[in-house]
């Protein structure tokens, strides 16, 4: 996967009543990752079946961007200071790799 563009995905399972709070502390956390090498963009998302689910999804030029790149850095920690409280239980976060991108472009407007 070394030198391939992915995308890491993660659900984000807030506790009751802090979902303002989270959206809050994650638009003061975006920077923190938008600062990484190799970092493409990223965006999240509300769920709308569940309340208090995420759905992150945030595109790498390269895993490790992501696995060293960011989560080796003092802006992780301060990412999990701000954000990590929320979460019950834990996400788990994965990362893929396109097989099929359609529209060519991309996700439409």
């Amino acid at each position: 996967m070394t030198g391939t563009p992915l995308l890491e995905a993660a659900y984000l399972q807030v506790k009751t009543g802090e979902a303002a709070a989270f959206e809050a502390a994650f638009a003061e956390a975006s920077p923190l990752i938008a600062a990484t090498t190799g970092y493409l963009g990223h965006s999240l998302q509300r769920c709308l079946e569940a309340p208090g689910r995420y759905l992150l999804l945030v595109h790498w030029q390269t895993l490790e961007a992501h696995t060293v790149g960011f989560r080796q850095s003092a802006r992780y920690e301060q990412w999990r200071a701000l954000l990590h409280h929320f979460y019950d239980p834990f996400p788990v976060v994965e990362h893929f790799k396109t097989v099929l991108d359609y529209p060519p472009q991309g996700i439409l407007p």
